[in-house]
């Protein structure tokens, strides 16, 4: 709690700083998987990382890292069992990361509160790992400070999905992220609107592969319980 109330000062001082590098974000996010492997186990639940090749930006990698985690310790406390994926798309200007969970979920109008400090939801939503509820507003903190975007959607009982959009370059300005607000196992074939949102098509079936191959397009990469 007191790491955390800290480096909320930091913010609203505006003493936060960025140690910046390139860095392929894929590392980052497989690390943090693997880091959170044993959590997954306990609550059951299988990760898969669907990636589509290089994702290289300029980026302070220990709060990148710090999002990452917040976003997917929470997507496994309240995917109730269910499969977890984590997306990474890019493009020229951008690389973009999401966190898919197919759990409780939470309404619509609450897609903003939930980075809110201290925001907790309804009683399902209630943390069972345990926490400061400072994860989500930090996360929020270290992507603006990054130029970035830090969005999230929800339903009821149809999961949520949480998408890190980031520059590639420090300073750049962004204008559209790689990857849709919307689920892409929401969309229909061939692309559709969900909630007046343009989405694309969704996602190829899931299916386990090694880790040793991912530096190839389109990997699929499963952690999680046999």
């Amino acid at each position: 709690m007191l790491s955390d109330l800290l480096e909320i000062s930091r913010f609203d001082a505006g003493a936060a700083q960025l140690i910046v590098e390139e860095v392929d974000l894929r590392d980052l996010v497989y690390r943090v998987v693997e880091a959170n492997a044993s959590l997954a186990e306990t609550n059951n639940t299988e990760i898969t990382v669907h990636e589509g090749g290089e994702a290289k930006a300029e980026v302070d990698s220990r709060r990148i890292e710090r999002i990452l985690r917040n976003l997917l310790v929470n997507a496994i406390e309240h995917s109730e069992g269910h499969p977890i994926d984590v997306l990474i798309e890019s493009d020229d200007a951008a690389v973009a990361i999401a966190v898919r969970d197919h759990g409780v979920g939470f309404e619509a109008s609450q897609a903003r509160q939930v980075f809110h400090r201290f925001w907790r939801g309804d009683s399902a939503r209630a943390r069972t790992v345990g926490g400061t509820g400072l994860g989500l507003a930090i996360a929020m903190e270290d992507a603006n400070l990054h130029g970035g975007w830090l969005t999230a959607w929800g339903r009821p009982a149809m999961g949520a999905q949480f998408r890190l959009t980031l520059p590639r370059k420090v300073g750049a300005i962004l204008e559209t992220s790689p990857l849709p607000l919307v689920p892409r196992d929401l969309v229909g074939p061939g692309g559709t609107r969900f909630d007046g949102l343009e989405a694309p098509a969704p996602l190829a079936p899931s299916s386990p592969a090694s880790p040793a191959p991912r530096r190839a397009a389109s990997i699929e990469t499963t952690v999680g319980p046999s």
